[in-house]
Protein backbone atom coordinates (compact mmCIF):
# COMPACT_ATOMS: atom_id res chain seq x y z
CA UNK A 1 0.00 0.00 0.00
CA UNK A 2 1.36 3.29 -0.88
CA UNK A 3 -0.33 6.44 1.11
CA UNK A 4 1.22 9.82 0.87
CA UNK A 5 1.43 11.51 3.74
CA UNK A 6 -0.69 14.19 2.52
CA UNK A 7 -3.52 12.54 2.35
CA UNK A 8 -6.17 12.83 4.60
CA UNK A 9 -7.63 9.71 5.73
CA UNK A 10 -10.76 10.24 8.57
CA UNK A 11 -10.24 7.07 11.22
CA UNK A 12 -13.49 5.59 10.27
CA UNK A 13 -12.70 5.27 6.77
CA UNK A 14 -11.50 1.24 5.28
CA UNK A 15 -8.69 1.61 3.05
CA UNK A 16 -7.50 -1.73 2.04
CA UNK A 17 -3.49 -2.95 1.84
CA UNK A 18 -2.47 -2.32 -1.55
CA UNK A 19 -4.78 0.77 -2.53
CA UNK A 20 -2.32 3.67 -4.00
CA UNK A 21 -3.37 6.78 -2.46
CA UNK A 22 -1.87 10.24 -4.21
CA UNK A 23 -0.89 13.10 -2.86
CA UNK A 24 -3.92 15.61 -1.59
CA UNK A 25 -6.43 13.16 -1.43
CA UNK A 26 -9.05 13.51 0.94
CA UNK A 27 -10.96 10.07 2.32
CA UNK A 28 -14.18 10.59 4.56
CA UNK A 29 -16.25 8.83 6.81
CA UNK A 30 -16.72 4.98 6.19
CA UNK A 31 -15.40 5.10 3.19
CA UNK A 32 -14.21 1.70 1.73
CA UNK A 33 -11.30 1.49 -1.00
CA UNK A 34 -10.47 -1.58 -2.34
CA UNK A 35 -6.86 -2.89 -2.34
CA UNK A 36 -6.47 -2.58 -6.44
CA UNK A 37 -7.96 0.97 -6.03
CA UNK A 38 -5.77 4.00 -7.73
CA UNK A 39 -6.70 7.45 -6.24
CA UNK A 40 -5.13 10.44 -8.00
CA UNK A 41 -4.07 14.00 -6.85
CA UNK A 42 -6.60 15.46 -5.46
CA UNK A 43 -9.45 13.03 -5.59
CA UNK A 44 -12.27 13.53 -2.63
CA UNK A 45 -14.10 11.07 -1.63
CA UNK A 46 -16.98 12.05 0.72
CA UNK A 47 -19.00 10.13 3.37
CA UNK A 48 -20.05 6.38 2.58
CA UNK A 49 -18.47 6.37 -0.60
CA UNK A 50 -16.87 3.07 -2.30
CA UNK A 51 -14.39 2.38 -4.66
CA UNK A 52 -13.55 -1.00 -5.21
CA UNK A 53 -12.47 -3.74 -8.33
CA UNK A 54 -9.30 -2.80 -10.45
CA UNK A 55 -10.01 1.15 -10.69
CA UNK A 56 -8.45 4.13 -11.12
CA UNK A 57 -9.51 7.71 -10.49
CA UNK A 58 -8.05 10.54 -12.23
CA UNK A 59 -7.00 13.75 -10.56
CA UNK A 60 -9.27 16.25 -8.59
CA UNK A 61 -12.17 14.14 -9.26
CA UNK A 62 -15.30 14.08 -6.16
CA UNK A 63 -17.45 10.99 -5.47
CA UNK A 64 -20.34 11.78 -3.26
CA UNK A 65 -22.33 9.76 -0.65
CA UNK A 66 -22.80 6.23 -1.40
CA UNK A 67 -21.66 6.30 -4.75
CA UNK A 68 -20.61 2.55 -5.66
CA UNK A 69 -17.84 2.86 -8.34
CA UNK A 70 -15.92 -0.14 -9.51
CA UNK A 71 -18.22 -2.85 -8.50
CA UNK A 72 -18.36 -6.36 -10.82
CA UNK A 73 -20.09 -5.99 -14.06
CA UNK A 74 -24.09 -6.59 -14.11
CA UNK A 75 -23.94 -8.93 -16.50
CA UNK A 76 -24.73 -13.05 -16.25
CA UNK A 77 -21.98 -14.08 -18.47
CA UNK A 78 -18.88 -12.49 -15.79
CA UNK A 79 -17.31 -14.99 -14.20
CA UNK A 80 -15.23 -13.28 -12.24
CA UNK A 81 -12.26 -12.53 -14.25
CA UNK A 82 -10.16 -9.09 -13.95
CA UNK A 83 -11.40 -6.56 -15.66
CA UNK A 84 -10.96 -2.80 -15.14
CA UNK A 85 -12.48 1.13 -14.65
CA UNK A 86 -10.86 3.96 -15.59
CA UNK A 87 -12.28 7.11 -14.65
CA UNK A 88 -10.68 10.73 -16.05
CA UNK A 89 -9.74 13.52 -14.22
CA UNK A 90 -12.33 16.76 -12.32
CA UNK A 91 -15.25 14.37 -12.55
CA UNK A 92 -18.13 15.41 -10.37
CA UNK A 93 -20.11 11.84 -9.23
CA UNK A 94 -22.55 12.34 -7.41
CA UNK A 95 -24.97 10.24 -4.58
CA UNK A 96 -25.59 6.70 -5.63
CA UNK A 97 -23.99 7.14 -8.87
CA UNK A 98 -22.72 3.51 -10.04
CA UNK A 99 -19.89 2.14 -12.74
CA UNK A 100 -19.05 -1.39 -12.86
CA UNK A 101 -15.80 -2.58 -14.29
CA UNK A 102 -15.92 -4.38 -17.81
CA UNK A 103 -16.25 -7.97 -18.95
CA UNK A 104 -14.05 -10.22 -20.84
CA UNK A 105 -16.56 -10.00 -24.01
CA UNK A 106 -16.52 -6.37 -23.99
CA UNK A 107 -12.69 -5.66 -24.11
CA UNK A 108 -12.23 -5.66 -20.15
CA UNK A 109 -11.93 -2.05 -19.54
CA UNK A 110 -14.97 0.65 -19.08
CA UNK A 111 -13.57 3.98 -19.34
CA UNK A 112 -14.91 7.81 -18.55
CA UNK A 113 -13.22 11.10 -19.58
CA UNK A 114 -12.74 14.29 -18.11
CA UNK A 115 -15.09 16.56 -16.68
CA UNK A 116 -17.98 14.92 -16.79
CA UNK A 117 -20.83 15.01 -14.36
CA UNK A 118 -22.69 12.36 -13.08
CA UNK A 119 -25.76 13.26 -11.25
CA UNK A 120 -27.55 11.27 -8.44
CA UNK A 121 -28.62 7.72 -9.07
CA UNK A 122 -26.38 7.41 -12.36
CA UNK A 123 -25.39 4.61 -14.30
CA UNK A 124 -22.48 3.37 -16.44
CA UNK A 125 -22.30 0.05 -17.71
CA UNK A 126 -19.54 -2.56 -18.65
CA UNK A 127 -17.64 -1.76 -21.31
CA UNK A 128 -19.10 1.75 -21.85
CA UNK A 129 -16.99 4.55 -23.66
CA UNK A 130 -17.68 7.92 -22.34
CA UNK A 131 -16.11 10.93 -23.24
CA UNK A 132 -15.15 14.31 -21.70
CA UNK A 133 -17.55 16.83 -20.50
CA UNK A 134 -20.77 14.89 -20.42
CA UNK A 135 -23.93 15.30 -18.40
CA UNK A 136 -25.90 12.36 -17.03
CA UNK A 137 -28.40 13.60 -15.09
CA UNK A 138 -30.72 11.74 -12.08
CA UNK A 139 -31.18 8.39 -12.59
CA UNK A 140 -30.01 7.89 -16.25
CA UNK A 141 -28.70 4.79 -17.23
CA UNK A 142 -26.36 3.87 -19.93
CA UNK A 143 -25.57 0.50 -20.69
CA UNK A 144 -22.90 -2.07 -21.43
CA UNK A 145 -20.96 -1.69 -24.48
CA UNK A 146 -22.39 1.81 -25.11
CA UNK A 147 -19.83 4.99 -26.50
CA UNK A 148 -21.01 8.91 -25.50
CA UNK A 149 -18.98 11.14 -27.08
CA UNK A 150 -17.71 14.50 -25.84
CA UNK A 151 -20.08 16.61 -24.88
CA UNK A 152 -23.49 14.58 -24.66
CA UNK A 153 -26.04 15.53 -22.34
CA UNK A 154 -28.21 13.01 -21.87
CA UNK A 155 -31.54 14.22 -19.66
CA UNK A 156 -33.42 12.78 -16.28
CA UNK A 157 -34.60 9.22 -16.08
CA UNK A 158 -33.73 8.33 -19.81
CA UNK A 159 -32.05 5.00 -20.48
CA UNK A 160 -29.29 4.26 -23.22
CA UNK A 161 -29.89 0.12 -24.58
CA UNK A 162 -26.82 -1.51 -25.02
CA UNK A 163 -24.53 -1.19 -28.17
CA UNK A 164 -25.78 2.53 -28.55
CA UNK A 165 -23.47 4.91 -29.77
CA UNK A 166 -24.21 8.70 -29.15
CA UNK A 167 -21.83 11.15 -31.46
CA UNK A 168 -20.50 14.26 -29.58
CA UNK A 169 -22.71 17.57 -29.00
CA UNK A 170 -25.85 15.24 -28.93
CA UNK A 171 -28.72 15.75 -26.26
CA UNK A 172 -31.02 13.44 -24.90
CA UNK A 173 -34.63 14.55 -23.74
CA UNK A 174 -35.77 13.62 -20.20
CA UNK A 175 -37.52 10.24 -20.23
CA UNK A 176 -36.37 9.23 -22.74
CA UNK A 177 -35.55 5.90 -23.93
CA UNK A 178 -32.45 5.55 -26.79
CA UNK A 179 -32.70 2.26 -28.37
CA UNK A 180 -30.68 2.91 -31.75
CA UNK A 181 -27.55 5.51 -32.39
CA UNK A 182 -27.83 9.19 -32.70
CA UNK A 183 -26.10 11.61 -34.81
CA UNK A 184 -23.70 14.17 -33.75
CA UNK A 185 -25.40 17.03 -32.65
CA UNK A 186 -28.67 15.62 -32.71
CA UNK A 187 -31.86 16.22 -30.29
CA UNK A 188 -33.65 13.03 -29.52
CA UNK A 189 -36.96 13.09 -27.17
CA UNK A 190 -39.93 11.29 -26.54
CA UNK A 191 -40.71 8.31 -24.83
CA UNK A 192 -39.43 5.95 -26.92
CA UNK A 193 -36.40 8.37 -28.02
CA UNK A 194 -36.84 10.03 -31.92
CA UNK A 195 -34.34 12.23 -33.49
CA UNK A 196 -36.38 15.47 -33.50
CA UNK A 197 -33.66 18.22 -34.68
CA UNK A 198 -30.32 19.34 -34.12
CA UNK A 199 -28.80 20.52 -30.81
CA UNK A 200 -29.52 24.14 -32.05
CA UNK A 201 -29.58 25.91 -27.96
CA UNK A 202 -26.10 23.51 -27.46
CA UNK A 203 -24.31 24.62 -30.85
CA UNK A 204 -25.05 28.42 -30.42
CA UNK A 205 -23.95 28.12 -26.50
CA UNK A 206 -20.54 26.64 -27.20
CA UNK A 207 -20.21 29.65 -29.71
CA UNK A 208 -20.45 27.55 -33.11
CA UNK A 209 -20.14 30.19 -36.14
CA UNK A 210 -23.56 30.93 -37.65
CA UNK A 211 -21.64 29.50 -41.24
CA UNK A 212 -21.19 25.95 -39.58
CA UNK A 213 -24.55 25.92 -37.97
CA UNK A 214 -26.45 26.94 -41.86
CA UNK A 215 -24.10 23.95 -43.53
CA UNK A 216 -25.26 21.74 -40.48
CA UNK A 217 -29.00 22.15 -40.41
CA UNK A 218 -28.84 21.95 -44.46
CA UNK A 219 -26.92 18.76 -44.02
CA UNK A 220 -29.65 17.83 -41.61
CA UNK A 221 -32.32 18.51 -44.10
CA UNK A 222 -30.44 16.11 -47.04
CA UNK A 223 -29.88 13.16 -44.27
CA UNK A 224 -34.34 13.32 -43.72
CA UNK A 225 -35.50 14.01 -47.14
CA UNK A 226 -33.15 13.07 -49.93
CA UNK A 227 -33.54 9.46 -51.86
CA UNK A 228 -32.16 6.65 -50.76
CA UNK A 229 -31.21 5.23 -47.47
CA UNK A 230 -29.97 6.74 -44.51
CA UNK A 231 -26.54 5.54 -44.89
CA UNK A 232 -26.73 6.49 -49.22
CA UNK A 233 -27.69 10.27 -48.01
CA UNK A 234 -24.87 10.75 -45.73
CA UNK A 235 -22.56 9.16 -48.15
CA UNK A 236 -23.90 11.13 -50.81
CA UNK A 237 -22.66 14.41 -48.33
CA UNK A 238 -19.31 12.90 -47.99
CA UNK A 239 -18.32 13.11 -51.71
CA UNK A 240 -19.80 16.93 -51.83
CA UNK A 241 -16.66 17.29 -49.23
CA UNK A 242 -18.62 19.42 -46.99
CA UNK A 243 -16.46 22.63 -45.55
CA UNK A 244 -18.26 22.33 -41.94
CA UNK A 245 -16.27 20.20 -39.91
CA UNK A 246 -19.23 19.66 -37.43
CA UNK A 247 -21.23 18.52 -40.84
CA UNK A 248 -18.37 15.77 -41.31
CA UNK A 249 -18.80 14.97 -37.66
CA UNK A 250 -22.21 13.76 -38.78
CA UNK A 251 -20.99 11.79 -42.47
CA UNK A 252 -18.30 10.12 -40.50
CA UNK A 253 -20.22 9.27 -37.72
CA UNK A 254 -22.80 7.74 -39.74
CA UNK A 255 -20.19 6.11 -42.12
CA UNK A 256 -18.95 3.89 -39.06
CA UNK A 257 -21.66 2.10 -39.46
CA UNK A 258 -23.47 0.83 -36.54
CA UNK A 259 -24.34 -2.24 -34.20
CA UNK A 260 -27.83 -1.01 -33.33
CA UNK A 261 -28.51 1.21 -36.67
CA UNK A 262 -29.55 4.95 -36.40
CA UNK A 263 -32.15 7.07 -35.40
CA UNK A 264 -33.51 8.66 -38.40
CA UNK A 265 -34.55 12.57 -38.88
CA UNK A 266 -38.94 11.96 -38.57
Amino acid sequence: MAIDPSASIHPSAVVESGANIAAGCQIGPFCHVGPEVTLHEGVVLKSHAVVTGLTEIGAETVIFPFANIGDIPQDLKYAGEKTQLIVGKRNRIREGVTMNTGTDGGGGITRVGDDNLFMTGAHVGHDAIVGNHVVVANQSAIAGHCIIEDGVIIGGLSGIHQFVRIGRGAIIGAVTMVTNDVIPYGLVQGPRGALDGLNLVGLKRRGVAKEDITELRAAYQALAQGEGAFQERARRLSEEAPNSQYVRDVVDFVLKGSDRSFLTPG
